[in-house]
């Protein structure tokens, strides 16, 4: 990762006055002490009574008063001038004009809350002029090279086709702080940093994220992300220790190139899949603890409070129109692809509906939608705790993996569950085995080593054993009439040296190919 050279900090009216050339000068504050950390964007030196009119906001006005001597309307006035420009602070130098602090700008400054500060030694105005501005130019100068090394750094990620996620890690490196990408109603769709500090600011995310609004106080700095006109995001900096204009200057960098991201990226709701999935592959997976995913999961949207968790996997079903049912249905829920043409699919239901009704609902709809009498949904039962989440996901994938395989023969449920799946989910859990897989190739040899096998006998067989022994149903399947599927079903028989009418031998045979074909998926 590329690293950012380090803006120097910016001033403010309490570092300016802790300065050296400054505290020569005895300096005094006499009003609004409690107003010294506002940051100084530039020094003036000013004796006009309408100063303000030159000002921009942000800016130190030194002054030694020689024009509003003996006029306490002009000395409030002045003041009064300095607070509608936004200045940061007044320093007065006394002297022949004032030799103690006048009255009348006291009551003014400390009723606006503007730092007035006086220097009770004589002091030239150019040195400090010198000195805070020269901090500054170099501040701004080294506030481009920031841009450019982030810009540059981010750019060259995009160039590579990195994905989302290593974007954020530069991000986040470059800010030393958690990052957060949302959506316009706060669901987190990505994050960066520090794993623990990410989970400290998610735990409670919608509540801070709608207490922080608009601000960029608090080190909370926001950019939004959007093109054409439209808004679809925006991107987060939670608890920037820096300046806040550093702070900006990153956040838009990064909104930037993440713009750009998502636009050479394709699809417009790629982020919210991306979220899903990586969140749903974690609590697969098991390599984090449930419990350490829960905040990221109520970050994403997804009720998690005094709920039931219904686990599934759908086989041969698109995630986009898996989440176009469940929105339909009005199911909350995450859905996102697992592995090719396996889709995890998580419920969150209150708990008084009815978890095994709403989910048949679910998988009628989906099939009612797509129109694929092939499409498989594999259930766990309901989970009323959330660290039996990632089990259940498991429990559900296995089902699905288990019945792939000859949908169109076997006759399955709308929702397809562990005690539907039988010997198949057995064989399948100790396909890995070796003793089973040397079973399986002993058994099958004989069509293994054919050169026809795969195209023609062992499809074959494999039907007419899912049947249940069905001639005529197998023949149907495959098309052919029942005197050619005697003639196959000899050759299979000669091959394997087997009697496919004993149930025994039959059996075997069945056993050996659900392991074959469960180690070859």
């Amino acid at each position: 990762m590329t690293t950012a050279p380090a803006l120097e900090p910016a001033l403010s009216v309490r570092q300016v006055l802790n300065l050296d050339r400054v505290i020569a000068g005895e300096p005094e504050v006499v009003a609004a002490a409690d107003h010294l950390d506002r940051p100084v964007r530039w020094v003036h030196v000013a004796e006009a009574a309408d100063v303000g009119v030159m000002l921009s906001g942000g800016e130190m006005v030194l002054t030694t008063g020689v024009l509003l001597a003996g006029d306490d309307e002009a000395q409030a006035e002045y003041i009064r001038s300095l607070h509608r420009a936004e200045a940061a602070a007044g320093l007065l130098g006394l002297g022949r004009a004032f030799p103690t602090p006048p009255e009348a700008m006291r009551r003014v400054a400390e009723r606006c809350g503007l730092p007035l500060v006086v220097l009770h030694r004589p002091f030239p105005f150019r040195e400090l002029t010198e000195e805070v501005q020269s901090r500054l130019v170099r501040r701004k100068f080294a506030a481009v090279s920031l841009s450019e090394s982030v810009r540059t750094a981010l750019t060259g990620l995009i160039t590579a086709g990195a994905p989302l996620q290593r974007l954020l890690d530069e991000v986040a490196g470059h800010s030393g702080c958690p990052v957060v990408v949302t959506n316009l109603a706060h669901r987190v769709l990505a994050t960066a940093g520090e794993r623990s500090a990410v989970d400290d600011v998610l735990r409670d995310w919608e509540r801070i994220a709608r207490q922080a609004g608009g601000s960029q106080g608090d080190g909370w700095i926001r950019a939004e992300l959007g093109g054409r006109g439209e808004r679809w995001g925006r991107i987060v900096l939670c608890g920037y220790r820096g300046d806040t204009d550093t702070g900006r200057l990153l956040a838009d960098r990064a909104a930037e190139a993440l713009v750009l991201h998502r636009m050479l990226g394709g699809a417009a709701h790629s982020w919210e899949e991306e979220s899903a999935q990586s969140l749903l592959t974690d609590l697969v997976s098991g390599v984090v603890p449930a419990r350490g995913l829960l905040p990221r999961a109520r970050a994403a949207g997804l009720p998690v409070n005094r709920r039931t968790f219904v686990p599934l996997v759908v086989r041969d079903g698109e995630p986009a129109q898996l989440d176009r049912v469940l929105r339909l249905l009005g199911l909350p829920g995450l859905v996102a692809e697992l592995a090719e043409g396996a889709t995890a699919v998580l419920l969150s239901l209150a708990r008084d509906q009815e978890a095994d009704t709403l989910t048949a609902h679910f998988a009628t709809r989906l099939r009612d939608e797509s129109g694929a009498a092939r499409t498989v949904v594999a259930a766990a039962d309901a989970r009323a705790d959330w660290d039996d989440v990632p089990a259940g996901l498991r429990e559900a994938q296995h089902v699905a993996d288990a019945v792939a395989q000859n949908t169109a023969v076997l006759d399955l449920p709308a929702v397809v569950r562990l005690r539907d799946v039988h010997l198949r989910g057995l064989i399948r859990l100790l396909r890995e085995n070796p003793h089973v897989q040397a079973f399986a190739e002993r058994e099958l040899d004989g069509l293994l080593c054919g050169k026809d096998a795969e195209s023609d006998l062992l499809p074959v067989l494999r039907t007419y054993l899912a049947t249940g022994r069905n001639k005529s149903r197998t023949a149907q399947l495959h098309h052919v009439s029942r005197p050619a599927l005697y003639r196959r079903l000899e050759a299979i028989q000669t091959r394997l040296g087997v009697d496919l009418d004993d149930f025994e031998q039959a059996a075997s045979v069945h056993i050996a190919l659900l392991a074959h074909d469960a180690q070859r998926s």
